[in-house]
């Protein structure tokens, strides 16, 4: 520990005397400084020892000394040294009212002990202090690199736990706790998410610290509220992969910030191996996935081994995604905030998951009904929701950020099929301007509101647009006769009685489309045409 004013006081060479102050002697000292300015404040720092011999002063002035210490005091200076003999006999009694009176902290110097002796004896116990904090921190980083090779990051933050008296917890790239120390740390790193999700919208290497609100009633350490808690990120990349916190009960020393920084190197070397592994096991995904496309279900079992068998056994969904960076996102990686939901959910669940970048797209394969697929729906809608209340419109949401597909549940042999299911279903989502869309949800829906594209509503109106000028001039109906008919599937009697005309003149009119249009109504594909152009021109 520091040098304190006690231990100045048992240092058997210095022979100092306690006047003032007795019960303050265990406050550290950063420094002893010599000075014999009548106001010595401005080049005060706070923690010092000051040594004086009242050369400038009038110490023996009650009114002064008041003043005097009283500055002193609001200054941080943390003890006054006064050395006898040299211009008063005695420490005068208006200073040591005064220092009692403040409660500042007065030492006796004798005359055989020189200031530089009481300099020597403090400067040596700092730099003592500071052997004793590498030394610690070197045995600390021993010991945290033991534990992360034999037990891993958990086996590391038990370590970190114990170097700095208090617990210690390690998020993934999505915020959540993925280990933490003791035990009951867990439920205390859960409640700091919010500041962990702020720390990583900053580029890396960043920190915050916590302070504690607290709650005065506690029903166990694990409901802890009143620790200091650091969070520091990890990673070298522009996003953080992951962060670490530390909770202790007081401001960290020297010792214990060694052991802090070196945790964060350790798990920050853990992090970018991971990152590299990760990008070796997204080669083979890439490779698994163009077989499975390719129609080589059994080639593609094969090389997924172990990595990706269990995936591949049961039924799985295909996610296609697409996305237009935007300024929001720097010029990095659109994909990066589905991905971190998508493998973080499927780690934590203890699931396989496929993620392959392809060109501007991403392909992920998740295992059907899995917490990987769920992370998706829930990441996805949190988008629409915010864009919602933005007040983005359908082409902001379509065109520009996250825009995602996916496919039924499929198997192996059918992924190619569950390839263009996402597509489709991407597809549509651009079209509708939604973040996401399932293809199941197409099937069990209907294809008039994919009508509403302006591409299809120009060809309806152009389609139908001889018809409505016709019928503009009042010379018949035929616009409203063609729908009845369609709707009817040609039955003219049926047609003609919900019209309430005669059913000579339906056909009269009907040959009159067929005419203006020169087509011909007994043409399948022409009645199909028409009715959607009706369909679509009757929703606008």
């Amino acid at each position: 520990m520091p040098p304190t004013l006690a231990s100045l006081v048992h240092h058997s060479a210095l022979k100092l005397t306690v006047r003032a102050g007795e019960d303050r002697l265990d406050v550290p000292v950063r420094w002893a400084h010599v000075s014999e300015l009548a106001d010595p404040v401005p080049y005060m720092e706070g923690g010092e020892l000051l040594l004086i011999t009242a050369l400038k002063l009038d110490a023996e002035d009650p009114e002064a000394m008041r003043r005097y210490v009283r500055r002193l005091a609001k200054a941080g200076v943390v003890g006054l040294g006064f050395a006898v003999g040299v211009n008063y006999e005695d420490i005068p009694k208006a200073l040591v009212d005064a220092a009692e009176e403040e409660g500042l902290p007065l030492l006796e110097v004798p005359r055989r002990t020189p200031f530089l002796a009481i300099s020597k004896a403090v400067s040596a116990a700092i730099a003592a202090d500071q052997y004793r904090a590498v030394t610690a921190g070197f045995a600390a980083q021993r010991e945290l690199t033991k534990q992360a090779l034999t037990d891993g990051p958990q086996g590391l933050l038990r370590a970190l736990a114990a170097q700095v008296d208090g617990w210690a917890a390690l998020y993934d790239a999505s915020g959540a706790v993925v280990g933490a120390a003791p035990e009951w740390a867990g439920r205390r790193a859960g409640r700091l998410t919010a500041e962990v999700e702020r720390l990583r919208e900053r580029s890396a290497p960043a920190s915050a610290v916590v302070g504690g609100g607290g709650s005065p009633e506690r029903s166990g350490p694990d409901d802890r509220h009143d620790d200091r808690v650091e969070l520091h990120s990890l990673g070298t990349g522009r996003r953080p992969r992951a962060a670490l916190a530390v909770g202790t009960a007081a401001a960290l020393g020297t010792a214990e910030r060694y052991a802090v920084h070196s945790a964060i190197a350790l798990l920050t070397l853990t992090t970018e191996r991971s990152r590299s592994l990760h990008a070796a096991q997204q080669r083979i995904g890439a490779a698994v996935l163009g077989m499975l496309l390719a129609g080589e279900p059994d080639h593609a079992r094969a090389v997924a081994g172990d990595l990706y068998g269990g995936l591949l056994d049961a039924p799985f969904r295909v996610i296609v995604a697409d996305a237009t960076p935007t300024p929001a996102d720097g010029g990095g990686d659109p994909f990066d905030g589905l991905t971190e939901v998508v493998e973080s959910a499927a780690a934590r669940a203890g699931e396989a998951v496929l993620v392959v970048p392809e060109g501007d797209r991403l392909v992920a394969l998740v295992a059907d009904g899995g917490a990987a697929a769920e992370a998706c729906a829930q990441y996805t809608a949190s988008l629409e929701s915010a864009r919602a209340a933005g007040g983005a419109g359908p082409e902001s949401g379509g065109e520009d950020g996250l825009v995602v597909g996916l496919s039924a549940p499929a198997g192996p042999i059918a992924a190619a099929a569950a390839y263009k299911q996402a597509e489709q279903a991407l597809s549509v989502a651009r079209r509708r301007g939604r973040v996401f869309v399932e293809h199941e949800q197409l099937a069990a829906g209907s294809v008039l509101p994919l009508l509403a594209d302006d591409a299809v509503k120009a060809f309806a109106d152009g389609l139908l647009r001889a018809l409505h000028e016709h019928d503009a001039t009042g010379r018949g109906d035929l616009v409203a006769s063609l729908r009845a008919w369609l709707s009817r599937h040609g039955q003219w009697d049926a047609a003609a009685a919900d019209l309430g005309v005669h059913r000579h003149t339906l056909r009269y009119r009907m040959r009159r489309v067929e005419e203006i249009l020169g087509r011909s109504l007994d043409d399948p594909d022409v009645r199909m045409e028409l009715w959607l152009a009706l369909k679509t021109t009757s929703t606008d």
